[in-house]
């Protein structure tokens, strides 16, 4: 007779408190990746040259209402908006604002989490905007694409946690993207920010050993020239100090026995950009 897992429970690893989820709370957060999902696939043809980014985050966060959710991410730490929209050299938690209008040859990363009756749904998606994108930005957004899935893929429990980052070293160093250092991926769940902290770059120390049941998100940011970023004067966005462009994606997984399950598919088949709408 196969052993019943336990109930979601707090384990301590190397002095770590890490959540590990049983299968009922696991399936609520299928719920929750998944409406994560049809949001980006619902705002994906609206992504053109001409609109701004506080119109995209508005139809964003009435996607989320539409869905019975609402947007994790506003008033959180103060956090104005309903998504991060982050154009070209910004590296995250791009304010959407009316006056930036997007342009053809801009890359964009949008970034949503739904709050789902408690769950907290988080993924991000990169768009090409229009038909003039330069190759620089078009090969930085395929690797940092292939970056996550690589990271992804190392998923199993029994391994150590430090090889999502040796993983996503192994396409980033290969195609010349530099790695950003000052963001990870983390625990998510009934919790924004959880246990663990996942680093995007191989960390000898950091040896946490994955279990089934942990829930975390892999989300590497690649920058096309130095690794460098600092935070602008309205305390959230991040941009690269030399202006290079920057890329990210990611997704929610669960550890499984045998690997893990990404929460956050594309409903529609959307994967990395130019997507087929």
């Amino acid at each position: 007779m196969n052993k019943k897992r336990p109930l979601s429970h707090d384990v301590d690893l190397q002095g770590r408190r890490v959540t590990i989820y049983d299968a009922d709370d696991i399936e609520n957060m299928r719920s929750a990746g998944r409406k994560a999902a049809t949001v980006l696939d619902e705002i994906t043809p609206l992504v053109q040259a001409g609109v701004s980014t506080k119109k995209l985050n508005d139809l964003i966060d009435g996607f989320m209402r539409d869905l019975g959710g609402v947007p994790a991410t506003l008033g959180y730490k103060g956090y104005p908006a309903s998504s991060c929209i982050s154009v070209n050299h910004v590296v995250n938690h791009g304010i959407p604002s009316e006056t930036k209008i997007l342009a053809e040859s801009d890359i964009v990363n949008i970034d949503v989490t739904i709050l789902d009756n408690g769950w907290h749904g988080d993924s991000s998606r990169m768009f090409l905007c229009g038909d003039k994108v330069p190759q620089k930005g078009r090969k930085l957004v395929d690797t940092t694409y292939d970056a996550m899935m690589a990271g992804i893929a190392a998923v199993a429990p029994g391994r150590p946690i430090n090889v999502i980052g040796k993983a996503i070293e192994s396409v980033a160093k290969p195609n010349r993207a530099s790695i950003v250092e000052s963001f990870v991926g983390h625990g998510v769940g009934l919790i924004f920010h959880d246990s663990p902290a996942v680093f995007n770059y191989y960390c000898e120390r950091d040896t946490l050993t994955l279990e089934e049941g942990m829930i975390f998100t892999v989300e590497p940011m690649l920058n096309a020239g130095r690794k460098d970023v600092k935070i602008l004067n309205d305390g959230w966005t991040a941009v690269t100090r030399d202006r290079s462009l920057s890329a990210q994606f990611e997704h929610s997984i669960v550890v499984t026995a045998k690997g893990c399950e990404i929460l956050t598919l594309s409903p529609m088949g959307y994967t990395k950009p130019p997507y087929p709408v």
